[in-house]
């Protein structure tokens, strides 16, 4: 299987393999988690949710999910108020959330509509006293959950400036015996739905710039194939499988083009081919290794790792192929890039003292370590490009992380028992 993974000083032509049985052989089940927020932003904003006003016989509690998102971006801190109950239409007393250090305060109500739900939600800036607005969601009843993401989202967008993304998803592969099954959920990790259960190994799930499909690698076929999967239908298509393995797949920024890595002429190289199949066009040459290819946010460039120097570095070439010019310089081993949507920070995993992930101002080359643990995988960034979701090993644990760009906050989607693996965050839709 022609991608890289956290090894000990093996070569790496001999390490290749085994690699990807140490991977095949770590997957195990968990579709519920729980949220752990863990960590102090250096500058956060103080805000106070009140209880929403009939969310006691709700199927979900608002409130509380909204808070948990905010919280999770690492831009806001809780400031508990006691007052009398409030909702939307409330008129409240902002002097005391001042006095208690809140700047902001939300407040809400939730009823039944019909066979749904409805979810009002108001913003007040309690330093300038004024109404910053409201929003009302009529949902399905299965929908409220999401209410509560799309609200979150447009509560940090009216404080901060910036898209929210807590609505959007995703997608993360578990193994349950010997069954591998890779699920889509919420950016929290709750509401997780099967896309796809397989006897059969599933990994490097990629989604398409517009969230509908997934692209992944399945071994079903006896060997690595590359299948794209519509996850509104169900449907899936064989889009590579051609002699040797067939893997990474990354997919271009306008969906109609897919990144793969292919070893059918004998090497580990570059190609790119429609996202519905057909003829691959061959990008990168040579004796080293090439994979894990991903497009810049403008479509003009590729990030890949290759061990062209003697050891898997990090590289970007033109997505025409051509010359390609080395990325990272820090540490002798660094894999599995990834690119903020406005293409100014590259992370990635790096060995140092374990395997670690590693941001990138591709502005300046700087370079932070985020994380503390020493087992990090796959990372992928949110679509708005402030927070990223990977895998790593806690407790003797495979599971599922988020952490600010800059580490500050960190969230663990700890399942109850089993491992997580190969986790990737969906566009917003």
């Amino acid at each position: 299987m022609p991608m890289f993974r956290p090894s000990l000083s093996r070569p790496l032509w001999r390490s290749f393999w085994i690699l990807l049985a140490g991977l095949l052989l770590s997957l195990t089940a968990q579709a519920q988690f729980r949220v752990e927020v863990t960590g102090a932003g250096i500058s956060q904003y103080p805000i106070t949710l009140s209880p929403f006003r009939g969310e006691a016989s709700a199927p979900q509690q608002p409130s509380g999910i909204i808070l948990a998102n905010l919280l999770r971006s690492g831009l806001f801190k809780s400031v508990p108020v006691s007052s009398e109950q409030l909702d939307a239409a409330s008129r409240p007393a902002l002097a005391v959330f001042r006095e208690a250090g809140s700047d902001y305060l939300v407040a809400g109500n939730v009823q039944r509509q019909g066979n749904g739900w409805q979810l009002q939600v108001r913003l007040w800036d309690v330093v300038q006293q004024r109404d910053m607005g409201s929003q009302t969601y009529a949902v399905a009843a299965a929908d409220l959950r999401l209410a509560a993401h799309r609200a979150s989202d447009w509560i940090y967008q009216q404080i901060t400036g910036r898209q929210g993304v807590f609505s959007s998803r995703l997608s993360y592969v578990t193994k349950a015996g010997g069954r591998h099954t890779l699920w889509v959920s919420d950016a929290d990790g709750e509401g997780a739905q099967p896309a796809l259960a397989s006897n059969h190994p599933i990994i490097s799930p990629s989604w398409s710039p517009d969230g509908s499909r997934l692209a992944y690698v399945s071994f079903e076929l006896g060997k690595p194939v590359v299948f794209v999967h519509n996850v509104r239908t169900g449907q899936r298509q064989q889009v590579a499988n051609f002699k040797g393995s067939n893997s990474a797949p990354a997919w271009s920024p306008d969906g109609s083009q897919l990144l793969v890595t292919l070893t059918r002429d004998g090497g580990s190289h570059l190609y790119l081919l429609p996202a519905t199949g057909g003829q691959p066009r061959q990008l990168t040459s040579g004796s080293s290794i090439n994979t894990e290819a991903r497009f810049s946010p403008d479509g003009r460039s590729i990030y890949f790792v290759s061990d062209r120097g003697g050891a898997p570095q990090i590289y970007r070439m033109p997505a025409s192929g051509g010359d390609a010019q080395r990325v990272t310089w820090q540490g002798g081993y660094n894999i599995s890039p990834t690119v903020s949507a406005d293409g100014q920070l590259l992370a990635y995993i790096t060995r140092s003292g374990g395997f670690k992930l590693a941001v990138m101002d591709l502005r300046d080359g700087s370079v932070q370590l985020v994380t503390d643990t020493a087992h990090d995988e796959r990372p992928s960034f949110a679509p708005n490009g402030r927070m990223l979701v990977y895998a790593t090993r806690i407790g003797g644990q495979k599971t599922l992380m988020t952490t600010t760009v800059d580490g500050s906050i960190k969230t663990r989607l700890a399942g109850r028992q089993g491992e997580l693996r190969e986790p990737a965050w969906a566009p917003l839709q």
